[in-house]
Formats: C-alpha cells, sequence, structure tokens
C-alpha cells in the first residue's frame, strides 16, 4: 500500500483518519503540525496539550510520529493576512488561508519531499480524480474552506472521512479506544477559539474609538472602540440600546466611522449580484454559466450563474454578503472554486 503522511491535530477526526488509513493497510505517520503556541492575554494557547494527544492516539495506532514546525510561515500567511484584510475594513476567513498556504501547500510539500506518497487530513469533504467533492455529512461539509486546493494537491489528499456523519466518527473512534474520541471539536482558528477576534486583533492593531452614525438620519447613536471590529450584518455587540434593534449597513474605514441601520431592508444589507476577485478554480479551467454558490460555510446553497469577467448574478437577493469573505461555487456535488467578495 502507499505511503501516507497524516495531518494530526489531537482531535478525534484527524485520529480516526490515521486508524482508518492504518486498517487499510497504509504505511501511515503521524505529523503534528506547530503552526501556533503563543499565549495571549486570558488565554493559554493549547498546542502543548493537542501535540500531547495527537502523540498518545499514535502510540496507540502503532505508527510513527513527527512534528512540523511551520510557525513562521503560518505567521506570514495566514496571520498577518488576517490582520491586513481586518485593517483594510474587510471580513477575512483564516481557515481558507491556511488550508491553501500550509496544509496543502507547505505541509503537503514538505511530506512528499520526506517520503510520502499522500497526505490525509480529518476534513469532511471527498475527492474524485482531483475534484472535490461534497462530503456525505452536510452540516459538516468543509469544501468551503477548501476552494482554493490546487487539483494537483488534492490528487495527493486522502479524505477518510468524507463518507462519514459527526456521531459515526466519535463512535467509531470510541469502539477504537483512541483517547480523543470524547475531545471537544475545536472552534476556528486556535489562537481565536477562545477568546474572540475582537480580543486578538486588539493585540496586534491599535485602533481609535469612533462614531456610530444613523444612516437614515445621520444622527450620532455612539462610540465604537475600532471600526475594524465591525461587519456588515452584524447586530450585537454596537451598544446603542433603545428601540428596535440596529444593523451595521456599512463604515468608512478612512473616516473610522460605522454606519447603522433599523431597516432590514437596506440596500446595502442586500445583493443580488457578487463580484469576485482571487478566483480560484480548482480544475484549472474557468467555469461560466448556472452554478450554486455558498457564501459562508453552512450556509444554504443557491441558485446563481458566473460570468466570464467574475461577476455572479443570484437567483435572490442575499443579505449581509462582506467584501473579503469568500463565494464558493459549486455544480451538483462538485466544488468548482470560487474568490473573494470585492
Amino acid at each position: 500500500m502507499s505511503s501516507v503522511y497524516v495531518g494530526m491535530s489531537g482531535g478525534v477526526d484527524s485520529s480516526l483518519t490515521a486508524a482508518l488509513l492504518v486498517e487499510a493497510g497504509h504505511d501511515v505517520t503521524g505529523v503534528y503540525m506547530k503552526n501556533w503556541t503563543q499565549d495571549l492575554p486570558g488565554m493559554r494557547c493549547p498546542w502543548a496539550d493537542d501535540l500531547a494527544d495527537a502523540k498518545r492516539v499514535a502510540v496507540h495506532l502503532g505508527i510513527d510520529f513527527k512534528v512540523f514546525d511551520f510557525e513562521k510561515e503560518y505567521k506570514q500567511n495566514v496571520v498577518d493576512y488576517m490582520i491586513a484584510e481586518y485593517t483594510a475594513g474587510r471580513t477575512p476567513n483564516p481557515d481558507i488561508m491556511c488550508n491553501q498556504e500550509i496544509k496543502f501547500k507547505l505541509f503537503l510539500d514538505t511530506a512528499l519531499e520526506d517520503g510520502a506518497e499522500y497526505v490525509a487530513t480529518g476534513h469532511y469533504a471527498r475527492t474524485e480524480h482531483g475534484d472535490l467533492k461534497l462530503a456525505e455529512d452536510a452540516n459538516k461539509d468543509q469544501t468551503y474552506f477548501l476552494y482554493r486546493v490546487t487539483k494537483e494537491a488534492l490528487e495527493k489528499t486522502l479524505f477518510p472521512l468524507g463518507g462519514y456523519t459527526k456521531p459515526q466518527v466519535r463512535k467509531m473512534a470510541e469502539e477504537r479506544g483512541l483517547v480523543t474520541a470524547g475531545k471537544k471539536d475545536s472552534v476556528g482558528i486556535c489562537f481565536v477559539g477562545q477568546i474572540g477576534m475582537r480580543e486578538f486583533l486588539s493585540q496586534y492593531v491599535t485602533t481609535k474609538p469612533g462614531d456610530i452614525i444613523d444612516k437614515q438620519t445621520n444622527k450620532v447613536l455612539g462610540r465604537h472602540d475600532g471600526a475594524i471590529f465591525y461587519t456588515l450584518g452584524q447586530r450585537h455587540g454596537l451598544d446603542i440600546g433603545g428601540g428596535l434593534p440596529y444593523y451595521v449597513v456599512g463604515k468608512d474605514m478612512a473616516k473610522n466611522e460605522v454606519y447603522v441601520s433599523t431597516n432590514l431592508n437596506d440596500e446595502n444589507l442586500w445583493a443580488k449580484q457578487i463580484k469576485l476577485e482571487s478566483i480560484h478554480w480548482i480544475s484549472g479551467t474557468s467555469f461560466t454559466g448556472p452554478c450554486h454558490v455558498r457564501i459562508r460555510h453552512r450556509a444554504p446553497l443557491i441558485d446563481a450563474e458566473i460570468s466570464a469577467d467574475g461577476v455572479i448574478m443570484l437567483a435572490n437577493a442575499e443579505r449581509a454578503i462582506t467584501p473579503g469573505q469568500s463565494a464558493v461555487l459549486y455544480s451538483g456535488t462538485t466544488c468548482l472554486g470560487g474568490g473573494i467578495v470585492v
């Protein structure tokens, strides 16, 4: 069988991934990617605990285990990108950039150079001849986060969990005596999961207070502590109180102003057309015509059509499509690729 390097995060998904590949007869090596180890105020980074759990599973399975240190590259390609995007007033998705730059580029290249024939991860997705396919578990499907991975990388990648649901994965891990079977899933990227994006960004970006302005009356309703912390459609955390709920309908980074409205039908909140930049097609060939689009993780697939110049026309207007986010395109069960919302 094949030599497979499994990215082991210390969670149940990657643990079972390694176990299933061992059972299939592959020569499996577990790899912990050391991407982030910094503690932040009020939060201890759990990387050492995760590494210990990954090691324990590797010992239980009787497989070799290695640590690849990607901390420098992760900071440059994921964290710095995220900070720059927020500073520019956009809302990026660092998990997508992590998959593009770290897991399916740096990890893949390093593993292949070290003798692997394939890499594997615990993502809920499927591959077929280099195509990216929806997972069996629609609730856990992670193709949205994988749309920027290349066809060449996917041809060298195994996703053993693509045909299972999360409850099945936990049950199978328990049956195999894996210590991570009941471990709680990590939420988002490790350095943000427990403290929140606002607290994280505050460590790296100097912000200043500014006005929160009612778009309809031009009246100053309150103060914010940095426009970068607010995103289109946001309702909570405005602290302006009174009457009907307010929603963020725009912001001016140069003026450091955030604009809000009680009007849920505000034209800035809804869009029927999406312009994309940095478009990536998994097959390497651009696609035009009818398709489905997903504008955020776990959002429903929406009927749409994409033109040659990267403009998506939606069948119906959608709310809070935010610059910096990704719009991901599908044809049937195949993820075609996608781009960044302008």
